[in-house]
């Protein structure tokens, strides 16, 4: 996949070796999904991902133009954040100064929370089914996830700018916030919780591109 992500960056001259960075092109890591039978979502155990992350560490040895992020789902305890940190810490490249930098750009935070239930008379869509979805389970996105989202990202900035972190060669990792950015004051208060970036998604796909409009509005 890397290769053919990179054939397509080649055509379409979306690398600059005079600007790391500047790629318009990303690679985002889904560590929450897909669900894969028998099995937690990866993110919850994040070693077992070593060897993907390093396939992707390697990549961007060879090319540091190369954008790679990972998508995160909900943590609830401070042995989840460490762990990502500290493999993170483990991934760094050096360059022929000796620096440390962090093979990934990004971290997403978060997805949604899994293992939820909705009764379809919880939803304001006439249903005959029993459950919101037809399968029962399901995860949770939107305002609901929020207070979590925000502590996740809050979470991870502080860790990413720690002293610690900066000399390992984290302190460049920026942060993707999303997770219930329904309104311009949610997306404020990613903002303050630490986030560089912030997306939308259940409003999004609700509103469309007015979404948009929504979240500017003064």
């Amino acid at each position: 996949m890397i290769r053919s992500i990179q054939e397509l960056r080649f055509k379409l001259h979306d690398t600059n070796p005079g600007k790391p960075g500047a790629s318009k092109i990303a690679i985002e890591l889904n560590t929450s999904c897909p669900n894969i039978p028998n099995s937690p979502p990866s993110g919850y155990s994040f070693k077992s991902l070593l060897p993907l992350l390093r396939v992707l560490r390697d990549a961007f040895a060879q090319d540091m133009t190369l954008t790679i992020g990972l998508k995160l789902p909900p943590y609830v305890s401070r042995d989840q954040f460490t762990e990502v940190i500290t493999t993170l810490q483990s991934l760094v490249i050096f360059n022929v100064h000796g620096t440390p930098k962090s093979a990934f750009a990004f971290l997403t935070c978060t997805n949604t929370l899994g293992n939820s239930l909705l009764f379809s008379n919880q939803t304001t869509t006439d249903s005959a089914l029993t459950f919101a979805v037809p399968s029962g389970l399901g995860g949770v996105a939107g305002e609901t996830l929020h207070p979590l989202a925000l502590g996740n990202v809050f979470t991870f900035k502080q860790l990413l700018t720690s002293k610690e972190a900066i000399t390992a060669g984290l302190g460049d990792v920026r942060i993707i916030a999303v997770g219930g950015v329904t309104s311009k004051e949610a997306a404020a208060r990613m903002r303050r919780a630490g986030a560089d970036v912030v997306g939308c998604a259940t409003l999004f796909g609700k509103e469309g591109v007015r979404a948009f409009e929504i979240l500017s509005k003064t």
